[in-house]
């Protein structure tokens, strides 16, 4: 198992896109990392945009970056949810600071704006938010996945292959 002994946390909250949240989780628990899912409140349930559900394990007040190995923050519209969060923004700097793989895909992006993380590098989302992306800094292309140091970015659930595969050679 490539990845024993790595623990990344996975920040959801309602309407998440579920396959940008439970692909790379499934990948990444198959490869031997304990993936930990954290919410709003410990325990509490959340939906994706097409039903599956979530279940947080921890609460957004348990992330502590020297606790884990890297990060997925899925899109959908959790993500400006999430971003509101000042604890998420402040696991978010800490694990970039930390030079900790990142994951964001589609609109993760508006975490890592918030997070004010972005500024000078590399990366893509959804085409939705490239304004936004660019705003803040960001040379932003239209790739399926960019890899900037500890940062990987991809656009949408077609990207999902080539952006769990950097994200799994990012961790190892």
């Amino acid at each position: 198992m490539e990845l024993k002994n790595k623990r990344i946390a996975a920040v959801v909250h309602e309407i998440f896109e579920d396959l940008e949240l439970w692909y790379p989780v499934i990948r990444l628990r198959e490869a031997g990392a304990e993936v930990v899912l954290a919410g709003e409140k410990p325990g509490a349930q959340y939906t994706g945009k097409h039903g599956l559900p979530a279940s947080a394990d921890i609460g957004y007040d348990d992330l502590n970056a020297d606790d884990f190995d890297g990060l997925i923050i899925p899109g959908g519209y959790a993500p400006d949810k999430m971003r509101r969060y000042p604890r998420v923004l402040e696991f978010v700097k800490k694990m970039d600071e930390a030079g900790k793989p990142i994951g964001i895909i589609c609109h993760a992006g508006w975490v890592t704006i918030s997070a004010n993380i972005l500024k000078g590098r590399k990366a893509t989302s959804v085409s939705a938010i490239k304004d936004d992306m660019v705003n803040a800094g960001v040379n932003w292309v239209d790739e399926p996945v960019v890899v900037d140091k500890n940062l990987v970015s991809s656009r949408t659930p077609v990207d999902l292959p080539e952006y769990a595969k950097a994200l799994l050679d990012l961790l190892k």
